[in-house]
C-alpha cells in the first residue's frame, strides 16, 4: 500500500466481501484487521488470496508476534529504505544533469557569456538531451512508482502513484510531442518535468520511509526483549549443576534456568532458589529493583541483578506475559480510531475526485480560460523563448526582450493539469491517524500503558467521569505473610475466596477481626490531579458502605458519588445510568468482579490484573500496578488525538488549498501558478509533515512517569478502613 487510497481500497475490496463483517486497515504497518462471519482460521487464507487477486499481495499474519517475525518486518521496512534512497540518488543525479544547463541564466546575469554559450552547457540545452534524460527518469528510478500506478489505475483502485504517473507521462509525452511538431509551440522544459517530479517524489518517499522506519521500532524493541537463548539447568538437585543452552521460546514449562547478574530472565516463570533483584521497568515504567527469593514470581524480558536465580519455568514463547503484551500493541497499532473513518471516507475516492478536477482544469484552460484571462498568457512564457532571447539579447534586455512567447493555451492547460495530478496527496490523510496511534500505542507499552487501540485512545481523550473500584484499586487489598502465617485481608467473601474453599467451617471458628486497608500510595494525588482537570470521580464498591465512605473522605471524592455493598450487576447498572446522562466514563478496576463494569464503560482501565477476566474487559491495562497511571493513560489519549486532528486538518486544508492553486486559480488576479516540480514538492512535503508531526509525541512524552506517590501527603492518613476482616489459614 502506497497510500490513502490505497488503504481505503484494500478495506472497501474486504468489506465487499459477504462474511466480512468489518475490517479496518493500516496504511502504516500494512496489516489489516478483519472480524469474520464464520471461522477465522478458514477464511483467513481465502481472503489473503482474494486481497491478493485485486493487485494488494497479502499473507495471513501471524497469531503471536516474535523476535523473528519482527525482525522480518524490520527488514523488509529496511529494504524499502535503502531501495528509495538508490532511486533518490539515481532521481537527483539526473536533477543535477538537467539543472546544469539552467545555470547557463545564472552566468548570463552575472556577465560569463562564454560560459553560458560553452560547448557542455549548449550540449545539455539541447531537446534531444532533455528527452533522454526524461526517458531515463521514467525507466529507473521512476520504473516501479509508473508500474504500480498504472496497474492500481487498471485495477480500478487508483492511488498516489496513479496520480503521479499519469503527470509525468502526460508532461513528457507533450514535450515529446510539442519537440516533434513545432506547430504547437515546442517547450523542451515538458521532457524535463519527469526529472523534477521524480526527484521530489522520491524525496518525499525517502524521508516517509525512515520516518515510517522510526515510528515502528518500538514494537521491534519490545520483541526483543526476551532473549533469543537460555541457560538450563539439566538436573537441579544435582552438584555441580550441568547446564546447556537452549531456545527461550522453546523452553518447556518446568524447565529450570539460571539467569546470573545482568542477564535477562528468559521465561516468565518462579524462583526456586537464589536471592537477587530484577528491574521490571519495562512492564511498570518505572526504573526501580524489585527483590526477589524463592517462591517469587519472575517475568521473561527483566535483568536480574545483585545475585543469581534458579527460575522453574510456567510460561515460555507465546505463553509469556511480554508475548502477550507484544500481541496486544500489535492488536492495538491494528485498530482504526473512530475519527479514521473521515479520512478513510475522503481518501477512498480521492484519486477519482483529483482526476476529475485535472479534467475540469484542463477544459476549463483549453477552452474558455485563455479567452476570458487572455492576460494569463503573457504572464506565463515558454523555457523555449527564455533560451532564444538568451542567445539572441543575453541577459541585459532579457526581462524587456519582444522575443519572448507566451505559452500556448494548449500547452498551459496540459501544465496546469499535471499540476493538479501531481500536487494532491492522498498519503497525508492516510498516515494521519495510524501515525499518530502508532507512535502512541508504542509510548504507552514503554511507560506500561497497554492501549488496545485508536479507538481507546479517542474515548480517553473524552473522558469526563472516572469510576473506581475501592478494595484492590484505591487500596490495598492484598494477602500479606504474618508471623509466619497466610493472612487474607479483605471483605468477607473476598478472604473465602483467596483461602479457598477449604476454610469450611474453620472460619466460623477462626478468630474474625477488624483489619487496616491501607491506601494505595499515589490515590490523594491521582483524585487531585483528575479534580483539577475537571474530570468527576465516583467510587463503586461492593464492601460495606461504611468502609467506602471512610475511603471517599480520606481521597476527597464526595460523599454523594461513593457507593458501597454494590454487586457486579449494580455496578454495571450504575455506569449504564451514567452513561445516560450522557457522560464518557472510565472504569478503574482490578478483579473478576469489575469485568461486567469495565466492558460496558466507555474505556475499561484495569490494573496490573492484566491479562485476566479484567484486562480482557477493559481498554487499557496499568501494568505499573500504579493509579496515577491513569492520568497517564488520558494525558496520552488527549495528546494522541489533538495530533491526529492535527494531522487530519493539515491535510484536508492541505489538498483544499494545494488543488485550488495547482489549477492555476490564482493566476488571473495575481499571476501566480506552480510549476509541476514545485508542485511534486509541496506534495512530498505535506506527508513528511504528517509523519513528523506524530513523531513528536516522543518528545512530549520522552520524560520518566509522574511519581504521584512521592507527593501524596503525610497528613492524608494513608487510609484505614475498618469493616474489613481477616483468616488465617495455617501453611
Amino acid at each position: 500500500m502506497k497510500c490513502g487510497g490505497c488503504s481505503a481500497a484494500v478495506k472497501r475490496i474486504l468489506q465487499a466481501r459477504a462474511d466480512v463483517d468489518s475490517a479496518a486497515v493500516n496504511l502504516l504497518t500494512e496489516t489489516a484487521a478483519v472480524r469474520v462471519r464464520g471461522s477465522a482460521v478458514a477464511l483467513g487464507p481465502e481472503l489473503a488470496t482474494w486481497v491478493t487477486s485485486k493487485g494488494f499481495p497479502s499473507n495471513v499474519r501471524p497469531a503471536q508476534p516474535s523476535a523473528l517475525q519482527a525482525d522480518a518486518a524490520d527488514a523488509k521496512r529496511v529494504a524499502d529504505a535503502r531501495r528509495s534512497d538508490m532511486d533518490l540518488a539515481f532521481a537527483w543525479g539526473l536533477l543535477l544533469i538537467c539543472g546544469t544547463h539552467h545555470l547557463g541564466h545564472v552566468f548570463h546575469l552575472l556577465g560569463y557569456h562564454e560560459v553560458a554559450h560553452s560547448p557542455i552547457m549548449t550540449m545539455l540545452s539541447d531537446p534531444l538531451v532533455s528527452g533522454a534524460l526524461g526517458a531515463f527518469a521514467l525507466l529507473v528510478p521512476g520504473r516501479q512508482l509508473l508500474k504500480d500506478g498504472f496497474a492500481s489505475l487498471g485495477a480500478g483502485n487508483p492511488n498516489m502513484n496513479s496520480l503521479v504517473a499519469l503527470g509525468c507521462t502526460a508532461s513528457f509525452s507533450v514535450g515529446l510531442l510539442s519537440s516533434l511538431m513545432p506547430s504547437l509551440g515546442s517547450d523542451a522544459s515538458f521532457l524535463e518535468e519527469p526529472v523534477m517530479l521524480l526527484a521530489f517524489v522520491l524525496l518525499g518517499r525517502a524521508l516517509e520511509a525512515r520516518a515510517k522506519l522510526s515510528s515502528a521500532s518500538d514494537l521491534k524493541s519490545l520483541a526483543q526483549l526476551i532473549p533469543s537463548t537460555s541457560r538450563l539447568v539439566l538436573d537441579p538437585g544435582s552438584a555441580p549443576q550441568a547446564k546447556k543452552a537452549a531456545s527461550s521460546a522453546a523452553a518447556p514449562n518446568s524447565a529450570t534456568s539460571k539467569p546470573t547478574s545482568g542477564e535477562k530472565v528468559p521465561v516468565d516463570g518462579v524462583v526456586v532458589s537464589g536471592l537477587a533483584s530484577t528491574d521490571e521497568s519495562l512492564l511498570t515504567g518505572e526504573s526501580r529493583m524489585v527483590g526477589k527469593a524463592p517462591g517469587g514470581r519472575v517475568t521473561g524480558g527483566t535483568v536480574c541483578y545483585e545475585g543469581v536465580l534458579d527460575i522453574r519455568a510456567t510460561a515460555t514463547g507465546s505463553d509469556s506475559t511480554l508475548a502477550g503484551i507484544a500481541k496486544l500493541v500489535t492488536e492495538a497499532q491494528s485498530r482504526e480510531a473512530p475519527i479514521q473513518r473521515v479520512a478513510d471516507a475522503v481518501a477512498g475516492r480521492f484519486c477519482y475526485g483529483v482526476m476529475a478536477a485535472a479534467a475540469a482544469t484542463f477544459a476549463f484552460w483549453a477552452s474558455v480560460g485563455t479567452h476570458w484571462f487572455p492576460h494569463v498568457l503573457d504572464d506565463v512564457t515558454t523555457w523555449a523563448s527564455f533560451q532564444a532571447d538568451y542567445d539572441m539579447h543575453g541577459a541585459s534586455s532579457w526581462a524587456d526582450s519582444p522575443d519572448l512567447e507566451p505559452l500556448s493555451p494548449l500547452l498551459l492547460a496540459i501544465r496546469l493539469t499535471v499540476n493538479v495530478l501531481v500536487v494532491a496527496c492522498p498519503c497525508a490523510l492516510g498516515l494521519a491517524t495510524p501515525t499518530a496511534v502508532l507512535v502512541a500505542s508504542s509510548l504507552g507499552a514503554k511507560r506500561g500503558l497497554l492501549l488496545r487501540g485508536g479507538d481507546a485512545l479517542e474515548r480517553l481523550a473524552a473522558v469526563d467521569t472516572v469510576v473506581l473500584d475501592k478494595t484492590g484499586t484505591l487500596t490495598m487489598g492484598v494477602c500479606a505473610m504474618v508471623d509466619g502465617r497466610l493472612v487474607a485481608v479483605g471483605k468477607r467473601e473476598w478472604v473465602l475466596n483467596a483461602v479457598g474453599a477449604d476454610i469450611g467451617s474453620a472460619f466460623r471458628s477462626s478468630p474474625v477481626f477488624g483489619a487496616l486497608d491501607a491506601l494505595r500510595p499515589d490515590a490523594i494525588a491521582t483524585i487531585q490531579r483528575l479534580h483539577q482537570r475537571g474530570i468527576r470521580t465516583y467510587i463503586l464498591s461492593g464492601d460495606a458502605p461504611s468502609s467506602v465512605a471512610m475511603v471517599a473522605a480520606q481521597v476527597g471524592v464526595p460523599a454523594c458519588d461513593a457507593s458501597g455493598g454494590l454487586s457486579p450487576s449494580d455496578k454495571l447498572k450504575a455506569i449504564q445510568a451514567l452513561q445516560a446522562r450522557g457522560r464518557v466514563v472510565a472504569m478503574v478496576g482490578d478483579g473478576v468482579n469489575d469485568a461486567p463494569a469495565l466492558a460496558a464503560a466507555d474505556v475499561g482501565v484495569a490494573l496490573r490484573g492484566g491479562l485476566d477476566a479484567a484486562g480482557e474487559a477493559a481498554s487499557v491495562v496499568l501494568m505499573g500496578d500504579r493509579l496515577a497511571q491513569v492520568m497517564d493513560a488520558l494525558e496520552l489519549g488527549s495528546a494522541a488525538l489533538g495530533k491526529i486532528h492535527t494531522n487530519l486538518a493539515w491535510a484536508l486544508c492541505y489538498n483544499l488549498v494545494g488543488i485550488p492553486l495547482a489549477a492555476g486559480a490564482l493566476l488571473p488576479t495575481m499571476g501566480l501558478s506552480l510549476s509541476p516540480s514545485t508542485a511534486a514538492a509541496m506534495m512530498a512535503f505535506s506527508s513528511v509533515a504528517v509523519v513528523s508531526n506524530s513523531l513528536l509525541l516522543r518528545t512530549q512524552f520522552s520524560g520518566p512517569p509522574v511519581d504521584t506517590a512521592s507527593t501524596q501527603s503525610a497528613s492524608s492518613g494513608q487510609g484505614d478502613s475498618s469493616s474489613s476482616v481477616s483468616v488465617e489459614k495455617k501453611r
